[in-house]
């Protein structure tokens, strides 16, 4: 009947690993399994937490380092006119509905206004490059 008790151990670890997701209490739960699995066979206790002790270690030292490190992945580097978006650029022809031109790192973009195609930007304007729709700036002035 101990195996009952290592499965409840490892269904309250495994609810713990889903309220907190540090890699460590679902480890632990697959060690109480491992134990409830050798408790089945009715072998003694104390090799019951000789095998809890030696899965737990094995999934801490060995699984979690390796899980950590393909969770925690650099962000993704953007490239091409995705990397324009959030830059801050100088209006070199009025920007409006019917379209403009602004510079962005030294090169010249034709761009429109960003959401209110009502606003009208002038020469010499520093904007924000709020998104890139083909080769047109989405821009809006900064305040």
């Amino acid at each position: 009947m101990s195996w009952i008790v290592w499965l409840i151990v490892a269904a309250v670890l495994g609810v713990a690993e889903l309220l907190t997701t540090t890699f460590a209490f679902g480890l632990i739960a697959v060690a109480a399994v491992v134990a409830a699995v050798v408790a089945v066979f009715h072998i003694d206790l104390a090799l019951q937490l000789v095998a809890f002790v030696l899965a737990a270690g094995a999934g801490l030292g060995f699984v979690r380092p390796i899980a950590i490190r393909h969770i925690k992945q650099p962000p993704a580097l953007r490239t091409g006119a995705a990397a324009l978006v959030g830059r801050s650029a100088i209006v070199s022809e009025e920007v409006s509905e019917y379209g403009g031109r602004v510079r962005i790192d030294g090169e010249e973009w034709s761009s429109r206004p960003y959401l209110d195609d009502s606003l009208v930007i002038p020469v010499g304007t520093k904007v924000d490059v709020m998104q890139i729709k083909g080769a047109t700036a989405l821009v809006y002035p900064r305040e």
